[in-house]
C-alpha cells in the first residue's frame, strides 16, 4: 500500500522528513527530496514573508516534491491571573541570569485557522504538498488545496481525530506516536492524552479509516522503518534522526546535548510552550514537574516566556532552558549528511 502514497507524493522512497518548526531549513528539505524522501519546512512559526522566502528558496535548490507544514491550534484561552502567576513562578530563574522576565505576554504565532493570507501565499506558491498540526482546517480550505493538485496530510494522536482529518476531506494521516519528539498534534490540549504508541495507533487507524497512514514517532533506522511498514503504515516520517544532519538548523548547544543524550532522557512537558511536547530533560522540565501542567499559560503566550529564558540563557551559555525537542529514539541518533542518512535508511529498511 506504501506504493500508493510514494506515488500520490511522487517520490522514490516512503519516508518523509518531519517538518521540525525552527530546525528543519530549505537546504535539508531540498536535499531530503533530491535523494528520493519527502522533505518538510516547518513554517508554522513563520509570517507570511518568512514562509514564502523558505518555500521559494526549497524549490530553487530542488524540483523535486517536498511539504510545507502550519499550525492549525485553536486561538488561546487567555487568563490574566494564570499568565501573572507563571510570569512570577519564573522571575527567580531570569534573575539568576541577570534579567528580568517580560511584564506581559503574547500569542506569538498565527494560527492557520482562518489566515487568508497564508492561504493565499500558499496557492500561488503550490507547494507539492502541504500539513497540518494540532487540527485541520475547514472542508474549503483543503479542497482549493487539491484544486491546485496539492495533496495534505494531518497529525493525527487517536482515532477521533483520524477520523475528523478523513471527513475534512484530508488525503493522508500522519499518525503520531507517544515516542515523537516535539509537540504533541493533540487537537484539544486540554482533552485526557490516551499516549498511544506510533505501533498501536498505526493498527488502529489501519481499521477505522480509509486513507493512508504515516507511522511518526520513536522512528530512528531502517529496522525501525521496517517494522512500521510491516504492522501498515504506508509511509514513515522521521525528525530526531535529521537533527545532527548538517542541513539542519540545530544550534551548537541543541548538537552537544543530542551527541550526548545517552546521558539523558526525554520528557513530555507542557512548561517551555503550554502544549504537550517532548523534550530532552532540561531545567525548564523540572521547573514545570515542581509547579504543575495547570500553572503554565495557553499555548503559545507561554512560548513567548519560554523564548525569552531560553534566550537569556543561551547568552550565558546556559542550555537548561532551550526547546531541544527530541523522540525517545534519540539514542540511535546518528550524526551524517541528510542525503547519506536517506540512502542508510533506505538499504537499512530493504526498501
Amino acid at each position: 500500500m506504501f506504493r500508493s502514497l510514494s506515488q500520490m507524493l511522487a517520490i522514490d522512497h516512503p519516508i518523509i522528513q518531519a517538518p521540525m518548526a525552527g530546525v528543519s531549513t530549505p537546504e535539508l528539505a531540498a536535499t531530503v527530496s533530491n535523494a528520493g524522501g519527502l522533505g518538510s519546512l516547518g513554517i508554522g512559526a513563520s509570517d507570511v514573508v518568512q514562509a514564502r522566502t523558505a518555500i521559494l528558496k526549497t524549490q530553487a535548490l530542488t524540483s523535486r516534491p517536498f511539504s510545507v507544514n502550519l499550525f492549525c491550534h485553536q486561538p488561546a484561552k487567555r487568563d490574566e491571573a494564570l499568565e501573572r502567576a507563571w510570569i512570577e513562578s519564573l522571575r527567580p530563574l531570569f534573575a539568576e541570569f541577570g534579567g528580568r522576565p517580560p511584564e506581559v505576554l503574547s500569542e506569538i504565532y498565527q494560527s492557520f485557522i482562518g489566515h487568508e493570507a497564508m492561504l493565499e501565499m500558499l496557492l500561488e506558491t503550490a507547494p507539492a504538498a502541504v500539513s497540518f498540526h494540532f487540527g485541520v482546517p475547514d472542508r474549503d480550505v483543503v479542497q482549493a488545496f487539491r484544486d491546485k493538485g496539492i495533496v495534505t496530510l494531518a497529525t493525527a494522536t487517536r482515532p477521533e481525530e483520524a477520523l475528523l482529518i478523513q471527513a475534512n476531506g484530508v488525503d493522508v494521516i500522519v499518525a503520531q506516536g507517544f515516542e515523537a519528539g516535539g509537540h504533541r498534534g493533540m487537537f484539544d490540549d486540554k482533552a485526557h492524552d490516551t499516549q498511544l504508541s506510533t505501533f498501536a495507533l498505526v493498527q488502529l487507524l489501519k481499521k477505522q479509516v480509509d486513507l493512508p497512514v504515516v507511522a511518526a514517532g520513536g522512528i530512528m533506522d531502517g529496522a525501525g522503518i521496517h517494522a512500521m511498514l510491516s504492522v501498515g503504515a504506508d509511509a514513515v516520517q522521521l525528525g530526531t534522526a535529521f537533527l545532527l544532519c548538517p542541513e539542519s538548523a540545530a544550534d551548537d548547544g541543541y548538537r552537544q546535548r543530542l551527541k550526548f543524550s545517552r546521558l539523558h532522557q526525554t520528557e513530555m512537558t507542557h512548561a517551555i510552550s503550554g502544549r504537550a511536547a517532548r523534550s530532552l530533560e532540561n531545567d525548564y522540565c523540572r521547573h514545570g514537574r515542581i509547579v504543575g501542567q495547570h500553572a503554565v499559560p495557553a499555548y503559545p503566550v507561554a512560548y513567548d516566556i519560554g523564548k525569552a529564558l531560553a534566550g537569556l540563557a543561551k547568552s550565558h551559555g546556559h542550555q537548561g532552558y532551550s526547546a531541544h525537542w527530541a523522540g525517545q529514539g534519540v539514542n540511535l541518533i546518528r550524526e551524517m549528511p541528510a542525503a547519506e542518512l536517506l540512502q542508510t535508511l533506505v538499504r537499512e529498511a530493504g526498501l
